[in-house]
């Protein structure tokens, strides 16, 4: 069956993950992406190994469906053969530092001129600005995007979330513009530049808490746990930070991950009051409404407690679902790994790698009746090299051994 984006060359000059991150959408969507690396290889390949001499999972998790080659596009041989891939494609894609690729002679002009109906996309930390050459990492982005300042409990430091959405929430976001600027190009005959910056998709997923800063003009945030506000949206622990109010509630036998999170709708506080064992609470006009029960929120999530303490998380689970209550047991990094459910959604899946052997990955979230996904291993380091530049740019396999023993690939 045909892919979405079947006919679809992408160039991938991406290394570490919010660029592999969306090339790899990309390449799970039908396109053919070919990752273009050094010839010493995207940096991930060696880092936090779990076996010695062979690819990572940091990086064969973020680079499956994908071909690699390997290009040394400091020389002049390198610039001559970049350009021609860059004629050949549809998209490029890179995530280097702040005119990286300029310096390399391909500004954005230049490509333009090599293929005008190319989309050339760009992953950067920040925007233009006094933060432009700021280095970016996943956890700045956090810290700069209004994350960190509003994760975590209020007595505590800003914390880290452990969701990659600087890193893999930026790759997203940079493959919504790519797939826009596609249609678009199928109007205007013309590719263009797409630019997201790290920091700006942070913000954009952190939206809800500019919401609530505005709303602290007009008084405290009665939806919080939080007895005190001052001008600035404060860490609330597990609070659910809309309508409903939620919070992640122990149960037995009390290990690091034996919780459910909870949601208490107006609609729900019956059954949930008789749950508990505290049926009166139903009727009782000091908790009988959401408008009264707002103000003890602590006290109400701690009667809760007293009572999934008591309870296994899949117990609490299976008697808050018989009433409709909304909620979720906190599944660990080992629970999802073994989660059958996951397994078949083909949300984690295991895929057999030709040095490494057999390891899980996560599968891809999007889900097409008509472009299925079939993951595939990580390409070895320049293993498509014979591939693209004699096979399809139409080298030589003289000059292909002559660029290998001259440093070139």
């Amino acid at each position: 069956m045909a892919k979405a984006l079947e006919g679809i060359r992408v160039l991938d000059m991406t290394h570490v993950q919010s660029g592999p991150s969306a090339t790899q959408l990309l390449a799970w969507l039908g396109a053919d992406v070919v990752k273009l690396e050094a010839p010493s290889g995207d940096i991930t390949r060696k880092q936090l190994r779990d076996l010695p001499d062979v690819d990572s999972l940091y990086f064969t998790m973020l680079n499956c469906n994908k071909r690699s080659i390997t290009l040394n596009t400091k020389t002049d041989r390198g610039k001559e053969l970049l350009t021609e891939l860059i004629r050949r494609s549809d998209v490029m894609v890179e995530n280097f530092g702040p005119g990286a690729v300029d310096r390399m002679g391909f500004t954005w002009e230049r490509i333009q001129e090599i293929n005008p109906r190319i989309v050339y996309a760009s992953i950067k930390g920040f925007g233009e600005g006094p933060y432009t050459n700021f280095k970016a990492y996943e956890v700045v982005a956090q810290a700069m995007g209004g994350s960190m300042s509003t994760t975590g409990f209020e007595d505590g430091p800003p914390l880290a979330t452990g969701a990659q959405i600087g890193d893999s929430g930026t790759g997203v976001h940079a493959v919504a513009g790519i797939l826009a600027a596609l249609f678009q190009r199928e109007n205007t005959g013309r590719g263009q530049r797409v630019n997201v910056a790290m920091q700006h998709a942070v913000l954009n997923l952190c939206r809800v808490k500019l919401r609530d800063q505005q709303r602290l003009a007009h008084g405290p945030l009665v939806e919080y746990p939080n007895e005190d506000f001052g001008d600035e949206v404060p860490r609330s622990g597990n609070a659910s930070g809309g309508g409903q109010p939620g919070w992640a509630v122990r149960c037995a036998p009390g290990g690091p991950n034996d919780y459910v999170y909870v949601i208490v709708q107006p609609v729900g506080w019956k059954p949930l009051s008789e749950l508990i064992g505290r049926p009166e609470l139903a009727d009782d006009p000091g908790w009988a409404t959401p408008e009264v029960r707002l103000p003890k929120l602590g006290k109400m999530f701690q009667l809760i407690e007293e009572w999934t303490s008591t309870l296994p998380k899949w117990d609490v689970l299976q008697k808050l679902n018989a009433h409709n209550i909304p909620c979720g047991p906190i599944l660990s990094t080992k629970e999802i790994v073994e989660d059958e459910s996951l397994a078949a959604n083909e949300m984690v899946v295991r895929v057999e790698h030709p040095e490494r052997g057999s390891f899980a990955t996560v599968g891809s979230p999007l889900k097409l009746s008509d472009s299925p996904v079939d993951i595939t291993s990580s390409p070895l380091l320049g293993e498509h090299n014979e591939e693209v530049f004699v096979g399809e740019l139409g080298l030589s396999d003289e000059e292909l051994a002559l660029l290998r023993t001259g440093g070139v690939i």
